[in-house]
């Protein structure tokens, strides 16, 4: 049986909105072998789908397919770190499991590469399946069916503060919202902001993510699905955040802070979300995972 360990994620980063994805240091974890049937559990509470439709054993399927072999059953264990519907790569981290599990019990036919293209058809989009795989700070654009991408380390200056809140918020309702056309200046204004966030990110040039997390084209929409926005934002910010951004679709809120002051930045925040009757919300500490998905022989 091998483990699959797979990084949560970050899209977006506020002004990278579908370009942009991070690989963060927490972590699903996946045991699988080829079975003759269909054997699908869970090693914690969370509640998961025990037959083929369940997305590890879809996405493993997937890639037989694609290789002209046949699936004939798969055992898997699923351990749940990442939370559901949360804007942390949830689905996206299923999806890699399935797939770089498959390829290994394959004897690795698909290169990273073809990995990356492939994760992003099933998931409709690569700004969390490409971190997912690559690790790292991911740049991502699709050409025909092809992903170009490009994955930069992420200055060990800059951690992540992340706040979960007690209530998910589905994908396909975050982009419901969305408008269908934007302005010349609204897309211009990103544009450079998310050039600015890339840069800086791999640099360490803290002083530039206020600016570089500004959004005109999906955060100010999605703002009213998610409840006390305007109140968390405000007060990452008064905490001493470098620079706050709604992580993917949703619903967590993720603050950059410098490294040094990590820890008192979260005691911090934990204590005002208690303070302002903000309950449930879950914070932790995370940085950059440079790695990506793994393999472990068990």
């Amino acid at each position: 049986m091998i483990r699959i360990d797979v990084p949560a994620t970050s899209a977006n980063l506020g002004s990278g909105f579908d370009a942009l994805g991070i690989a963060l240091n927490k972590y699903n974890h996946v045991w699988m072998e080829e079975w003759d049937s269909v054997e699908i559990s869970s090693k914690d509470n969370t509640k998961i789908p025990t037959d083929t439709s369940n997305l590890i054993f879809w996405a493993a399927n997937y890639l037989y397919e694609s290789c002209g072999h046949k699936l004939p059953g798969l055992k898997i264990l699923q351990e749940n770190n990442i939370p559901m519907a949360r804007g942390l790569g949830s689905s996206s981290a299923c999806i890699v499991a399935g797939i770089l599990g498959a390829n290994r019990m394959l004897g690795n036919p698909l290169s990273q590469e073809d990995l990356i293209n492939l994760a992003a058809q099933i998931e409709g989009h690569p700004d969390n399946t490409s971190p997912a795989i690559a690790g790292g700070l991911v740049t991502s654009a699709i050409e025909g069916k092809r992903v170009y991408s490009v994955s930069v380390p992420v200055s060990d200056k800059i951690r992540f503060a992340v706040l979960v809140p007690p209530f998910e918020l589905k994908t396909e309702k975050a982009r419901s919202v969305l408008p269908e056309n934007y302005s010349r200046a609204d897309a211009v204004y990103n544009l450079s902001r998310s050039a600015l966030m890339t840069a800086s990110l791999f640099s360490g040039n803290l002083g530039n993510l206020r600016v570089a997390v500004q959004d005109r084209l999906h955060q100010p929409y999605r703002s009213g699905l998610i409840d006390h926005y305007d109140q968390v934002f405000r007060m990452t910010y008064e905490l001493g955040s470098l620079g706050t951004y709604v992580s993917g679709a949703g619903p967590t809120i993720i603050a950059f802070v410098d490294a040094g002051h990590a820890d008192d930045f979260i005691r911090q925040a934990a204590a005002h979300l208690e303070e302002k009757g903000i309950t449930g919300w879950q914070t932790e500490i995370l940085r950059a995972d440079s790695e990506g998905a793994r393999i472990v022989i068990e």
